[in-house]
């Protein structure tokens, strides 16, 4: 190889370095990235379990492969709590950085929502949060469920978020088991949308979905001090 040819090599490779320098979000230290998936191949399903596999398929929307929750879920919980349910299957998380794009393809109404899930040991232990259009005592909150139907615990919420009409949003949710905290940030990553505190459940699986309504998922990448395997013992996985 040239001179000239190996520090054109070398230079594209700062380049490409400093690129995904700049794309990384700000980690505490000791994270590292634990799980990445884009929905580009055909065996991504096998990554989930669903409260009702036949309501999730891959799609598309605007040049972007995803996880498509198309109808709801035949499932019925024992408390009241969400019925579409997709969650990352055999990785337990604790302390961890979540950064995912969500769209939801329901019309534009008070409760449209999209839900994240953490802490998730099991159908009746779980956290979840719901990002809806208006806010009230059961959407746009920060919920539990552990043995009981759904309660909000958030300390800090706002008025409400708009989804649109198909449009991607960027989401981000940290979570510190230590502290008990919650934080999630829509769209501008520079001030939380929500802040919630609990230590029930301090390490569980991680996943999305809806309430009731229906929508997208693509570019989830999670960051964390370690994550531990563990088979997923509910729900139900992709044929």
């Amino acid at each position: 190889m040239t001179t000239r040819r190996f520090l054109l090599a070398v230079s594209a490779l700062l380049v490409a370095f400093t690129i995904r320098a700049a794309d990384a979000p700000k980690l505490p230290a000791g994270y590292k990235l634990l799980y990445e998936q884009n929905f580009t191949k055909p065996d991504a399903l096998k990554d989930f379990v669903f409260t009702d596999p036949s309501a999730w398929r891959l799609a598309k929307e605007k040049d972007k492969p995803a996880l498509e929750l198309h109808k709801q879920s035949a499932y019925k919980p024992e408390h009241r709590s969400p019925l579409n349910i997709a969650l990352i299957a055999d990785k337990v998380f604790g302390d961890f950085v979540l950064e995912v794009e969500l769209l939801s393809t329901k019309k534009p109404y008070g409760h449209q929502d999209m839900c994240l899930f953490f802490g998730f040991t099991g159908p009746a232990g779980y956290y979840y949060n719901h990002i809806a259009v208006a806010a009230d005592p059961n959407a746009h909150n920060v919920f539990i469920v552990n043995g009981a139907p759904r309660k909000n615990f958030a300390k800090e919420t706002t008025k409400g978020i708009t989804w649109g009409e198909r449009e991607w949003h960027k989401i981000r949710a940290e979570r510190d088991t230590q502290a008990g905290t919650y934080k999630v940030f829509f769209d501008d990553f520079s001030k939380p949308l929500m802040l919630a505190e609990d230590k029930t459940f301090t390490k569980g699986h991680i996943g999305f979905g809806s309430f009731d309504d229906v929508g997208m998922v693509t570019s989830i990448k999670i960051w964390g001090p370690g994550v531990e395997t563990k088979r997923a013992e509910f729900f139900r996985r992709a044929e």
